[in-house]
């Protein structure tokens, strides 16, 4: 039914995987899919942002993230699946539906909020916006 699922993870706010992730590896495992996990980094390269910034921070930022998702991968999904590391810029909810619609994902499993908030609680506005406005299955884990 599933051949490759996307999974968004912010590294720094485990309330972002802690859930899903288990749902995503046994969606994977049990429909031999590939996971896809997504990174999303703020836009630095924004005139209006990127002055507040050394040149090479965007760089720097993509290289620490990368490294820190792969250990990510490393320490949390079983090796027998097939998984890509992603990382992106921009806003998270369009950066992860722009990466769905590129890698042609069959779901993207998210969890519903981050528990920064109290609105949040309900569904996260990230997690609403990609129900809304993504053309692909959209399995939230609450």
């Amino acid at each position: 039914m599933y051949h490759k699922i996307l999974l968004p993870v912010d590294l720094n706010e485990e309330s972002s995987w802690i859930k899903a992730l288990p749902t995503a590896i046994k969606l994977c495992q049990t429909f031999d899919a590939s996971l896809h996990v997504v990174t999303v980094l703020p836009e630095f390269k924004m005139p209006m942002v990127g002055a507040y910034f050394p040149k090479d921070f965007s760089e720097k930022a993509h290289e620490a993230v990368k490294e820190a998702q792969h250990a990510f991968i490393q320490k949390h999904v079983p090796e027998t699946i097939t998984t890509q590391s992603v990382i992106v810029d921009g806003s998270p909810w369009e950066a992860i539906i722009k990466v769905g619609k590129q890698l042609d994902v069959d779901l993207i499993v998210m969890a519903s909020h981050n528990k920064r908030k109290f609105v949040d609680y309900v569904l996260g506005p990230n997690a609403e916006h990609v129900v809304h406005h993504s053309k692909m299955s959209v399995m939230i884990v609450r």
